[in-house]
């Protein structure tokens, strides 16, 4: 009796060990080469972790700059490209990357210990954008006297509201969400709207969207990256690709892949209105676009 007792635990014992065997076989696949991955999808497909509308950087028609990055590796790794798609908000790893469903997070920031991040494939910051002829073209710095007493736009939580309420311009200021769903809405593109309508005088944006908005704009509007901030908190940020922590040849092949083809994603970059700064903060432009950040 005592055998039949412990029978069940043995039996779900078995079974666990059974589903996590076969989880690693349905992983374990031969690429081309007839080596053993364990650690891609489906070694013949490049599965990125993408979300369906939030442009600069992507959208399910593959309109976006990391669309457009995603089929130069593809091209490279002579794989055919597939997208899991999911609004990037709160569980967005732990649905995609963390669930198998796709191997690599285009945009992901250093420092963030949700994935592993490769090397850096561009830098940017944080930026004013105001219209040309406003007068604040050559502002600089968030603590410049020209902003005192303006209206300006910024994305409620990010790191340069921090700064503009050490600058004391909060009480004028006109946040815009941070947490939205991307389907429906977007707070970059309220604000820039905002601005072109004469409702706001300046806005903060992350880099990419400051100046993928004001290249769209017409005409254009000024961009100006807040590198010279020396309060709060600093508003340039490295950004890699992210993978699972477990991925380590997988991580290995994203970083070549970068290093090789540096002035290819910076001229993708460039196009869409990223302004990109190297090591030392300086702009990178057509004529340098084989600099690394």
């Amino acid at each position: 009796m005592r055998m039949f007792g412990c029978r069940p635990a043995l039996l779900a014992l078995v079974l666990f060990i059974a589903c996590f065997a076969g989880r690693d076989a349905a992983r374990a696949q031969v690429n081309d080469q007839g080596e053993l991955s364990i650690e891609l999808v489906d070694p013949k497909v490049l599965r990125i972790c993408a979300d369906p509308r939030n442009l600069p950087f992507s959208n399910d028609k593959g309109e976006g700059f990391e669309n457009k990055i995603g089929e130069l590796f593809a091209e490279k790794l002579q794989k055919k490209l597939d997208y899991m798609f999911f609004p990037q908000a709160t569980g967005f790893v732990r649905v995609t990357l963390g669930s198998h469903r796709c191997d690599v997070i285009m945009g992901f920031p250093q420092g963030d210990d949700l994935a592993q991040a490769t090397n850096p494939y561009y830098r940017t910051a944080y930026a004013l954008v105001v219209k040309p002829g406003s007068g604040l073209e050559d502002v600089t710095l968030l603590e410049d006297e020209r902003l005192k007493g303006k209206h300006i736009g910024i994305v409620a939580g990010t790191p340069p509201a921090t700064n503009m309420a050490i600058a004391g311009l909060m009480g004028n200021a006109k946040p815009y969400p941070l947490m939205i769903d991307t389907r429906y809405d977007s707070s970059a593109e309220a604000m820039i709207n905002d601005l072109n309508k004469g409702e706001i005088d300046a806005g903060v944006l992350w880099g990419p969207m400051a100046g993928f908005y004001a290249k769209k704009s017409n005409p254009p509007l000024h961009v100006t990256p807040l590198v010279k901030e020396t309060t709060g908190p600093k508003l340039v940020y490295r950004i890699a690709m992210g993978v699972r922590n477990a991925d380590q040849a997988w991580k290995r092949q994203l970083n070549r892949l970068i290093q090789e083809n540096q002035p290819a994603i910076n001229k993708i970059l460039l196009d869409f209105g990223v302004p990109l700064l190297d090591e030392s903060d300086r702009p990178i432009g057509p004529e340098n676009a084989n600099k690394s950040p």
